[in-house]
């Protein structure tokens, strides 16, 4: 008589989830052209095959993640803190526990040739949305955009380029000096 042994019991939101984790990882190391399927899929623990399955291609994964974290933050945190938040996140050094690496999946991916622009630029609009709020002015959409600008072009330095003297100061002179300059566009950033 042959023993049967257990079966193994799936749980697809928890594998959806460490496919999730491992690409954002992922993403933020390699930037999205240089991140493999197998690779996530290795990370994860998991058959690539199931990637595939939850999100049907590595695009549709890459959204995933961006828009999971940037909407996260987008619910998560008052208009008038938002900027701050997103620049102290992108500041803490890569594999801070408690740091929020969807800024740095969306600069290491941005320019990739695979469909990715469109969840980027879906993400992008609505943080300037939100950074519109803190303006009267009636190019308000406008302002919001250049100090996303900002955010993003100080991101690519100190993240991706690693450019000093920005990509070793002190993250909270860089937030000191950033914040008083944003509310000159932002004026009801406190």
């Amino acid at each position: 008589m042959t023993e049967r042994k257990p079966a193994r019991r799936r749980d697809a939101e928890a594998t959806r989830k460490c496919l999730v984790e491992a690409a954002a990882d992922l993403f933020a190391e390699r930037g999205y052209d240089r991140t493999t399927v197998r690779a996530i899929a290795d990370r994860a623990g998991v058959n690539q095959a199931l990637l595939f399955r939850y999100f049907g291609s590595k695009t549709a994964l890459f959204a995933e993640v961006v828009a999971a974290d940037g909407r996260r933050k987008l619910r998560a945190t008052p208009a008038e803190q938002l900027l701050e938040t997103a620049l102290r996140d992108l500041l803490a050094p890569s594999g801070a526990p408690s740091g929020d690496r969807s800024l740095e999946v969306f600069l290491r991916s941005v320019g990739s040739e695979d469909g990715t622009g469109d969840s980027n630029r879906h993400l992008t609009e609505e943080y300037t949305a939100v950074l519109a709020r803190l303006t009267d002015a009636e190019d308000g959409e406008l302002r919001a955009a250049l100090v996303l600008a900002w955010l993003l072009g100080i991101g690519l330095t100190r993240v991706v380029v690693r450019q000093e003297p920005l990509a070793g100061a002190d993250p909270d002179h860089v937030c000191r000096l950033m914040l008083d300059a944003a509310r000159t566009l932002l004026e009801r950033l406190p």
